[in-house]
C-alpha cells in the first residue's frame, strides 16, 4: 500500500499544482477571446471596400474595447483572484472613476497597455500550452487509441508497438513540460498585470506614505488621550490625597498643643514633606498635561507659563478656535520647553510669545534678547524639540546669531 501510494506521488509529482495554472490560462484565453469578436464583428458582418470603411471597421471596436477597459480590468484582476487567489490592488482609491476620468489617469495607459497588447500575447501563448496539453495528452494515451483501430488495421502494420512505445515517451515528456509551462506563464502573467493593471510604484509608496500619516496621527491623538488620562487620575486621586494628608497633619499640628517636642518636630517635618509632594506632583502634572490647556484652551496656558517664568514674558494668542488636542498639546510644550531653554541658556532680560493662525498654518514664535548661538544640536533641548513639533507634521527653524537676538518659529497645522 506504501509502495503503491509513494509510486503515485512520483509519477504525479510533475503535475501538481498545475489544475489551477491551467484553468487560469483557460480563462484569460476566453476573455481575450471575447475582445477579439468584438474587433472582428465588422469584418464578418460586412467586408468594407473604402479607406473609410477599413478605418471605421478598425476603430469602432478599438474604441468599444477602450470604453470597455475597466470593465476587462474587473474581469482580469477576479480571474486572478479566484484562479489564482492573487489579489491586485485597484489603482484608485474609493469607487471607480467615470470613464472620462479613468482614460485621462495614468492607470488607464497601463491598462489599455495589457488588454491590447500583452494580454493578446500572453493568451496567444496560453493557448499554445493548452494545444501542447491536449497533443501531449493524445499522444500519452496512443495505446488507447490503437484499440480503437479495427485488428486487421493494427496487425497490417509492423512496428506499431515501437512507434506507439516512441509517442507514449514523447508524450509524456510533453505533458511534463506542458505543466512547468503553464506554472511558468501564470507567474509571467501575474506580474505583468500586477504592474499594470495595479497601482504603480509611486502610487504604492504614496498611498503607504498616507497610511503611515494616518497611523501616526492615530498614535499622536492615542498618546495625548493617554497623557491626559494620566493627568486626570493623578490629579484626582493621588494630588487629593496629598492635599488630605496636608490639611489633617496641618490640623494635628494646630490642635494638638500637648505633644512632646519629638512628636511635634516630627508631625512638622511630615507636614513639610506633603507640601513639597504636592508641589512635585503638581509639576508633574503641569508636565503631563496641564488642566488650564484643556479647561480654557492655549492662551490661558501659555500665560500661566509666562507667569511662572523669572523673567518678563510678553504673549500674543490670536487663533480663531482651539486647533487639534494633539497640535495644541505640542504648541503648548513646545513654549514651555522653550522658555526653559531662554532662562537657563540664554540670558536674556525678556522674551516674546506670538501665536497666531495663518490660512491653515498655526504659527508660534519665541523671541528673546538673550546671547544667542542656540543650535538645534547644541544640546539646547531644540533637537527634541524639533521632533515633538515633527510628531504633527510640523516644521521648527531656528534663527539665533551670536550675540543675539534668538527667535524660534514654529509652524503646525492648525485644524480644528
Amino acid at each position: 500500500m506504501h509502495t503503491t501510494a509513494r509510486l503515485r506521488r512520483v509519477i504525479l509529482w510533475p503535475f501538481q499544482g498545475a489544475g489551477r495554472p491551467v484553468a487560469f490560462l483557460a480563462t484569460g484565453a476566453l476573455i481575450q477571446l471575447a475582445a477579439l469578436v468584438v474587433m472582428a464583428l465588422p469584418w464578418i458582418f460586412l467586408v468594407p471596400e473604402t479607406w473609410a470603411a477599413t478605418l471605421l471597421a478598425v476603430l469602432v471596436p478599438l474604441a468599444a474595447l477602450v470604453s470597455a477597459g475597466p470593465s476587462l480590468t474587473e474581469a482580469q484582476r477576479g480571474r486572478f483572484r479566484a484562479r489564482l487567489g492573487v489579489h491586485i490592488p485597484s489603482p484608485y482609491e474609493g469607487s471607480r472613476p467615470s470613464l472620462p476620468e479613468w482614460l485621462r489617469s495614468p492607470a488607464a495607459r497601463r491598462q489599455l497597455g495589457y488588454h491590447l497588447l500583452f494580454g493578446p500575447l500572453l493568451a496567444l501563448a496560453a493557448v499554445f500550452v493548452l494545444l501542447m496539453w491536449a497533443a501531449s495528452a493524445v499522444a500519452a494515451s496512443i495505446y488507447v487509441w490503437i484499440w480503437l483501430v479495427p485488428p486487421e488495421s493494427r496487425l497490417g502494420q509492423v512496428g506499431y508497438t515501437v512507434l506507439a512505445a516512441y509517442i507514449t515517451v514523447a508524450g509524456i515528456a510533453l505533458l511534463c513540460a506542458a505543466s512547468w509551462l503553464s506554472r511558468a506563464l501564470a507567474r509571467l502573467d501575474t506580474r505583468t498585470a500586477t504592474l499594470r493593471l495595479g497601482p504603480s510604484r509611486e502610487e504604492q509608496l504614496a498611498r503607504r506614505v498616507e497610511d503611515l500619516a494616518e497611523s501616526r496621527a492615530g498614535l499622536v491623538d492615542t498618546v495625548d488621550a493617554e497623557r491626559r488620562r494620566i493627568e486626570r487620575d493623578l490629579h484626582d486621586g493621588a494630588q487629593q490625597r496629598l492635599v488630605s494628608l496636608a490639611v489633617n497633619l496641618g490640623l494635628a499640628k494646630a490642635t494638638l498643643g500637648d505633644l512632646p517636642e519629638d512628636a511635634r518636630r516630627v508631625i512638622d517635618e511630615a507636614h513639610r514633606e506633603a507640601k513639597e509632594a504636592m508641589e512635585e506632583l503638581n509639576d508633574l502634572v503641569r508636565g503631563l498635561h496641564p488642566a488650564v490647556l484643556e479647561d480654557r484652551g492655549l492662551d490661558a496656558a501659555i500665560s500661566g507659563i509666562a507667569a511662572r517664568a523669572p523673567l518678563p514674558v510678553g504673549v500674543t494668542v490670536n487663533l480663531p478656535s482651539r486647533p487639534a488636542p494633539a497640535v495644541e498639546a505640542v504648541a503648548y510644550f513646545t513654549v514651555s520647553e522653550a522658555l526653559t531653554n531662554v532662562v537657563k541658556h540664554a540670558q536674556a532680560s525678556r522674551a516674546e510669545v506670538t501665536v497666531e493662525c495663518l490660512g491653515a498654518t498655526l504659527v508660534l514664535v519665541v523671541s528673546d534678547d538673550g546671547v544667542g548661538g542656540a543650535e538645534p544640536v547644541g544640546g539646547t533641548g531644540l533637537a527634541g524639540l524639533a521632533k515633538r513639533v515633527a510628531s504633527v507634521d510640523g516644521r521648527l527653524s531656528v534663527d539665533s546669531p551670536v550675540g543675539g537676538p534668538t527667535v524660534l518659529t514654529v509652524e503646525l497645522p492648525c485644524v480644528p
